[in-house]
């Protein structure tokens, strides 16, 4: 739930102010940018107490929040009004990358759709360094729904486009002079801060000086409390904002008792607080009356929550204290971050414990820690944040505890920073103190980049190594490293990698004997690894032609993942791009759309470019009418299957046109692109070219089944031009029985119209396979469905769940269906009612039928 900054009993109303916020309220965005101590907040949660009609979210940014998960999830706290409500946005928040990428913005506006009227307050948003993730919240706030708004506050002007918005929206923009405290309101602070009006001179001092700066307002008047000369006093500030706070603030400690002074001090260690955590640091004996006392007497202390019960200091307030604490040099500092750190781990908050202990420099229990860490830093996708602690320790500290660097290089890579994680394993496997255990780790881990690189080999030959020393010691004990190093493990996520890069290399009967003897182990019960496996066992069959096996085991794998609740981990990847190939191997790319957007969606979280490689090929083979307007940059080669496979599809395209052009094709192996060679000499009429070309590989009985079909229908396609229509009956019959055991059509209308002609040649009824071939053939030829009377045309994505609109399903009941989340789908059906100009589901329904489109 939404928690809102306390109004200090001393703070200053400005209705001027509130008026033009609240004239703002019908535009997309409203801005303050002030420096520190300028009432930006106060005046926003006075802003928020004068309007009880208007829903509101407050989101203080912090540090923190430069991990876009961190962010992400901090909101949608916000939204959430009633404990029990979830919104999971289906998508792994940005694992990897800084930014939290488009499908996570797009689920993020249909929360915002759920919840029309709703104000978002955006504090302290200088606070995140993360450019990335300031340009997706100006992106929110360029696409925000009419019915919300957007308030952004900041010290520092954020560098966004606001043009568009002052031209269309008359942007409000607050800055530092609007915020400037006039006379009026100076002189109330001061009164209500020191008990007693001030003269007229001695406000007319204070407002020279602080030029309305509402913390020198303030701290002035601590400093004026106890003064006989007042006026003298106001007349001899001098210098900028920090020296005047500097001065000022050494009034107002001036005025307390040296007890009181020391603990304001002590206490500026504790980014926040709270009576307990204060009782358990400072050994305060009632620190709750001490709080009431702290804000009775304006001491610059903020209120955190609803409850009152977590409070702050003002930023600049505890930078000064903070200053003088550690100016005292005796160590207190460091005593009292440790005492905090250990009171936040003993309620379990190891963000805040981690920050602590960081701040005082106690490595050793920072990587004792880290490396105690269980696994759900790799289930729930808290890579990034135990990646950035473990970068804040000294390298040279790190470089004294191997397996810091072990743990270091292997959260990197589940991060998908695959060249630093490569780099930093690498550099562990050269060390000559490392023990055959931690050797077995690293290089089961180096064989994990297969999926972030190109040149599988290498990650083949460090699987085989990490197997060699499981293999040679069957006691080995590997360090107990995020709870994932058990032998039985490393020996799962070494036979995962090396099937994928056997696969990645097109040596097909090979990657499934290592995918079947990982998926045999007692590793593969480990529901994560299961899920990768199946994906993998999946799109390894989908890609072979084992299109309805393919499809049972990526079910397999979905339904494993919902109930572990890792469709939002990066783990079932495979399983979609499986899914989605698979569908378009059905002949069905209508049907492919959405898995394919999810398995990009959890392939580019942390940017696995070989898995991106293949989804770009499914998406040509789609020919879909809404791909990314480029591949992602860094991607590197594609794999040596997905190369070739692209290359035949453009050899195909030319062929369809009557063009060719020359084709470097590998003797001694079936492949995409010794398939095309055929067609395309079948296509120019040069049989003896073809058959030589079919010669170049023997004929195997074990052989795949879409190199079987493929093979018995060229062969049927030479029989005919060779005049053999009998010969040519026979083989197309068999290619058609053994695509129909298998789930295989796609493949019949890749060939073209010629071999399509043949099926619609044979004699007798046609069975029901064979019409469903003839059907897509048809169907491949004609364009994606779309209506000249929609401005803007439905995505392939949006037709696959427009399809599934006339059915009864619930959105839980069709998210559940397609393995999806709620948001997701709730994103789809605004899009299609949008689109369609439609106020719900019977009227989308009404008009896709109306228009020919369902």
């Amino acid at each position: 739930m939404t928690v809102f900054p306390h109004v200090p009993v001393h703070a200053v109303d400005r209705p001027r102010l509130r008026r033009r916020l609240d004239a703002a309220l019908g535009a997309p965005l409203s801005t303050i940018v002030a420096p520190v101590g300028s009432g930006k907040t106060v005046l926003l949660s006075q802003w928020v107490e004068s309007r009880p009609d208007v829903r509101f979210v407050w989101l203080e940014l912090e540090a923190a929040d430069d991990d876009p998960q961190h962010f992400v999830a901090r909101l949608l706290e916000g939204f959430r009004s009633d404990p029990r409500t979830r919104h999971d946005l289906g998508t792994p928040h940005a694992l990897s990358d800084k930014a939290l990428g488009r499908p996570v913005l797009e689920a993020l506006l249909a929360v915002f759709r759920e919840h029309p009227g709703t104000t978002v307050i955006i504090d302290d948003a200088h606070a995140v360094s993360n450019s990335a993730l300031l340009a997706d919240i100006w992106w929110l706030a360029d696409h925000l729904p009419e019915e919300n708004h957007i308030v952004l506050s900041s010290r520092v002007d954020l560098g966004f486009p606001w043009s568009r918005h002052r031209l269309r929206h008359s942007l409000l923009e607050l800055r530092q002079s609007d915020l400037a405290l006039d006379d009026d309101s100076a002189a109330t602070l001061l009164r209500r801060i020191i008990g007693s009006p001030v003269s007229a001179a001695t406000l007319s001092a204070v407002m020279e000086r602080t030029e309305g700066w509402a913390a020198g307002v303030q701290l002035t008047a601590l400093g004026l409390r106890d003064q006989d000369d007042p006026e003298g006093f106001a007349q001899h500030l001098r210098g900028t904002d920090l020296l005047i706070a500097d001065y000022l603030s050494e009034q107002a400690l001036a005025q307390q008792s040296p007890e009181r002074r020391d603990l304001l001090l002590r206490l500026s260690s504790l980014d926040r607080m709270s009576a307990e955590l204060i009782e358990s640091v400072l050994h305060v004996d009632d620190a709750a009356q001490l709080l009431d006392e702290l804000q009775h007497d304006s001491m610059f202390l903020v209120s955190l929550d609803e409850r009152r019960e977590w409070f702050r200091f003002h930023h600049l307030f505890r930078d000064l204290l903070h200053y003088r604490l550690r100016a005292r040099g005796d160590g207190e500092e460091t005593r009292l971050l440790i005492a905090a750190a250990e009171w936040h781990l003993r309620e379990g908050d190891l963000p805040s414990a981690m920050a602590y202990l960081l701040r005082a420099r106690e490595w050793d229990r920072v990587l004792d820690l880290l490396l105690a860490s269980g696994r759900d830093v790799f289930e729930r996708s808290r890579t990034l944040s135990v990646s950035r602690w473990l970068d804040a320790v000294p390298a040279e500290v790190r470089a004294g505890r191997p397996d810091a660097e072990i743990l270091r290089g292997i959260v990197l890579g589940m991060s998908g920073d695959a060249v630093r994680a490569e780099d930093v394993l690498r550099a562990q496997s050269a060390r000559d103190d490392l023990t055959a255990a931690q050797s077995a780790v690293v290089h089961a881990y180096i064989a994990a980049r297969v999926q972030f690189r190109s040149e599988p080999e290498i990650a083949l030959r460090a699987a085989k190594t990490s197997i060699a020393f499981l293999r040679h010691d069957p006691t080995l004990r590997p360090p107990d490293i995020l709870g994932l190093m058990h032998p039985s493990f490393l020996h799962t996520l070494a036979r995962t990698s090396g099937g994928r890069a056997h696969f990645l290399a097109g040596d097909f009967v090979r990657a499934r004997r290592w995918f079947d003897d990982g998926l045999a182990g007692p590793g593969a019960e480990y529901s994560p690894y299961r899920v990768h496996l199946l994906g993998s066992i999946a799109l390894l069959d989908a890609w072979c032609g084992r299109v309805s096996h393919a499809s049972s085991l990526a079910q397999e794998a979905l339904e494993l993942a919902a109930d572990a609740q890792l469709l939002a981990h990066p783990a079932p990847a495979d399983a979609y791009l499986a899914a989605a190939l698979a569908a378009v191997e059905r002949g069905e790319p209508g049907s492919a759309a959405l898995n394919l957007h999810e398995g990009v969606v959890r392939a580019e979280s942390n940017r696995r470019s070989q898995l991106l490689w293949i989804a770009h090929l499914v998406r040509t083979l789609m020919d879909a009418e809404d791909p990314p307007s480029a591949l992602p940059q860094g991607m590197g080669r594609p794999p040596a299957i997905v190369d070739a496979a692209l290359r035949a599809e453009d050899a195909r395209t030319l062929r369809a046109q009557r063009s060719s052009a020359p084709l470097d094709v590998p003797t001694g192996r079936w492949s995409p692109l010794l398939v095309e060679s055929i067609a395309a000499a079948l296509t120019e009429r040069r049989p003896t070219m073809a058959r030589r070309r079919l010669a170049w590989t023997a004929p195997d009985p074990d052989a795949a089944p879409r190199e079987r079909v493929e093979r018995l229908t060229l062969e049927a396609w030479l029989a005919a031009s060779e005049g053999g229509p009998s010969a040519a009956r026979d083989l197309l019959s068999e290619a058609l029985a053994v695509a129909e055991s298998n789930g295989l059509v796609a493949v019949f209308p890749r060939m073209g119209p010629e071999v399509v002609r043949l099926i619609a040649e044979l004699p007798g009824a046609p069975s029901r396979f064979r019409t469903t071939v003839l059907q897509r053939a048809r169907e491949s030829h004609q364009r994606r469905v779309t209506s000249p009377l929609l401005a803007e045309q439905l995505t392939d994505r949006e037709l696959e769940i427009l399809a599934h609109l006339p059915s009864r399903m619930t959105n839980t009941e069709l998210a559940a269906q397609c393995f999806v989340s709620v948001n997701t789908i709730k994103t789809h059906t605004a899009h299609i009612y949008r689109k369609l100009d439609v106020a719900n589901r019977n009227g989308a329904v009404a008009r896709a039928q109306e228009l020919g489109i369902l």
